[in-house]
């Protein structure tokens, strides 16, 4: 049995990133559902976190939305999802999308994208969990965040160990191999601390 069963993806909510975005996200949201991996997100269909979902959704795979209640009443909740929770926060949120997920994507995003993963970042580098943190860079994208990340790390604010926290890859493709290498890893084991 695969280990990987569900993956968090944190992306943008916004409708106006460059095209290759949504495209990508489109591949992945397939390979994801091809891989029978359920989709665990915010809960929008708005943007390309509803790109994922409507993506997923069409090739058959499992969605989990997570939408605080102030959003889902501003009616940018997905209504078409396998699992709709709406939760009375931000904070909520979050932690019931850890809880859920076996690992973690990031996709192209603004600032709750950062938000959410820092978050995860630190939840790891604190022993909270071992789950893989996987950065898609897009033509790009996050190529800043990993100057500043290294920025951080040469300024002595974070270790060199650091590093191993998270990975950057450049493709779906190696970001699957990455999901499936670790989901027959050896010894590997589906216990994590919880929150």
């Amino acid at each position: 049995m695969s280990f990987i069963k569900s993956a968090c993806v944190f992306c943008g909510s916004s409708a106006n990133g460059a095209p290759i975005h949504y495209d990508v996200a489109r591949e992945v949201s397939g390979l994801l559902a091809e891989a029978g991996i359920a989709v665990v997100y915010g809960g929008g269909r708005v943007g390309m976190m509803g790109t994922i979902a409507d993506a997923v959704l069409a090739a058959g795979g499992k969605v989990i939305g997570y939408i605080p209640e102030h959003l889902h009443e501003a009616e940018v909740a997905h209504q078409g999802l396998t699992e709709l929770h709406i939760v009375p926060s931000m904070h909520v949120r979050k932690r019931h999308m850890f809880d859920r997920s076996d690992a973690f994507i990031v996709l192209p995003g603004g600032l709750g994208t950062l938000d959410e993963l820092f978050e995860i970042m630190t939840w790891r580098q604190l022993h909270l969990h071992d789950k893989p943190i996987l950065i898609l860079d897009i033509g790009g994208y996050w190529k800043p965040l990993a100057a500043l990340l290294d920025a951080v790390i040469e300024g002595r604010y974070a270790s060199v160990a650091t590093r191993r926290l998270y990975q950057f890859v450049s493709t779906p493709k190696e970001l699957m191999d990455h999901l499936l290498r670790r989901a027959t890893l050896p010894g590997d084991s589906a216990q994590t601390q919880r929150l």
